[in-house]
């Protein structure tokens, strides 16, 4: 988590330019976040027909314009090349993380930005519904299923879910809150036994961070926007890149405009 300072978007930004780290949930209460996707413009138009295909997993906020680092209907000032605490970038099939991508920016890149379900944690929270990831400082627990998604040309793969262990009387409560959120996945794809999506061991993410799910609780799974980059992966593209786990670019976007009903 980051350090207590200013949760305005540009000045969290500012300071994730500036080198600093870590995961962005329970940041700038209000604002939609956003996942973060960057791969080459000859691929552009097949990878956005994936994401509109499988909407709830890769919701689209906004795809920038080729070679332009800024994404001006987010925020002002955005430059996806470093205002993110961190990258995952997969070149030639080696996955590694770095704290921007300046020295690997090219005229061809197109950035797309998709909606995130650590925007609608802040109205789990303020309607009394704990968040272990958040009160524990870590990353989301994320895990790939069994599930397939639509496929488009070369993207394919299966969902990655995240994961919120709830109290069994807050479920439905959560559901209804985040089903209002319909371009930041919406409300849960399951509730309950994780075998059904085809988790193994849910102490072990794929992605993020494990939380304990206690006795008393639920395992909550939302569609999760690393969706599109493990279906950039699959594609077997020479470069890809993605938002490092946890680590989302924050708009200046008040989350009102996703309230309408999923």
């Amino acid at each position: 988590m980051f350090p207590a300072m200013s949760d305005h978007p540009r000045d969290l930004r500012l300071a994730f330019r500036a080198g600093r780290a870590g995961s962005t949930a329970g940041l700038a209460p209000g604002r939609e976040q956003a996942n973060i996707a960057i791969l080459p413009a000859a691929h552009a138009a097949e990878f956005e027909a994936f994401c509109r295909a499988n909407a709830r997993a890769c919701p689209l906020l906004a795809v920038g314009a080729a070679g332009d680092p800024a994404l001006p209907t987010l925020g002002e000032g955005i430059d996806i090349r470093t205002d993110l605490p961190g990258y995952r970038v997969v070149e030639h099939g080696t996955p590694r993380e770095q704290p921007d991508i300046l020295d690997l920016w090219r005229d061809d890149l197109v950035a797309f930005a998709i909606g995130c379900s650590y925007t609608f944690e802040h109205a789990l929270m303020a309607a009394g519904i704990p968040l272990r990831h958040v009160e524990q400082r870590r990353k989301v627990s994320m895990y790939r299923t069994t599930v397939a998604n639509t496929a488009s040309g070369a993207f394919a793969g299966n969902l990655v879910v995240s994961m919120r262990p709830l109290p069994r009387a807050s479920v439905a409560l959560a559901e209804a809150i985040s089903a209002r959120f319909a371009t930041m996945h919406g409300a849960p794809v399951h509730a309950g036994d994780p075998a059904a999506l085809g988790i193994a061991d849910i102490r072990a993410p794929d992605f993020g961070d494990a939380v304990e799910v206690r006795a008393d609780e639920v395992p909550v799974f939302w569609a999760c926007g690393v969706t599109s980059q493990v279906a950039l992966e699959s594609a077997g593209l020479p470069l890809v890149i993605g938002h490092a786990p946890g680590s989302m670019l924050i708009t200046d976007v008040r989350s009102a405009r996703s309230t309408q009903s999923a």
